[in-house]
């Protein structure tokens, strides 16, 4: 009972930071939101921030779960590369598309915060790694440079398509990325 009601206020959570924002969302309407008493929520979390930072252990977890499965339907080589940037299309398709919940919640903390700070970066490196070793697997007869470079590149063409495909409220941002790889994979 007591996981139900943690992962209650988690869902509830996640929900308001995503769509509000990490600053504007309050403890009281988290509450309200969850239909639950303050002393509920403290008995399972001890501050917001504390929330804050399993909301992005949660959206991490989900990601990385999603977009393995997602490219594991693909072939192995550079379908699989391919799919890791088609799979912004349903992502940025959702009714509730909100941007990289990381980038949202780092905009918003104070640099001094460096708990969230370092968890966002943790984040990053883990995306990072899983796409480091999507690589390997997928491009084994690559030197090791080649390997990082396409590593690299695969890295920031997700990052800047799916910020700038909430910038502009549209899909070309990952279509352009996905052009791109394909360029990159086809010359070799």
């Amino acid at each position: 009972m007591k996981s139900d009601t943690r992962n209650k206020i988690l869902e509830t959570a996640s929900e308001l930071f995503y769509k509000k924002g990490y600053n504007i969302t309050g403890v009281n309407e988290i509450i309200e939101a969850a239909g639950i008493a303050k002393a509920t929520l403290y008995s399972h979390f001890s501050s917001k921030e504390d929330i804050l930072l399993a909301y992005l252990d949660s959206k991490d977890a989900e990601l990385l779960k999603n977009i393995k499965e997602f490219c594991n339907k693909k072939t192995k080589g550079n379908k699989r590369l391919i799919a890791v940037l088609q799979f912004l299309v349903p992502f940025f398709q959702q009714d509730n598309f909100n941007g990289c919940w990381c980038i949202r919640t780092l905009a918003e903390v104070p640099m001094q915060n460096q708990k969230v700070r370092l968890k966002i970066k943790n984040s990053k490196k883990n995306f990072f790694d899983f796409l480091e070793h999507l690589v390997l697997e997928n491009k084994p007869e690559l030197s090791a440079k080649e390997k990082k470079q396409l590593t690299n590149l695969l890295y920031l063409l997700y990052e800047s398509a799916i910020t700038e495909s909430h910038i502009h409220n549209a899909e070309w941002p990952i279509e352009a990325s996905i052009s791109l790889l394909e360029d990159k994979l086809m010359k070799g």
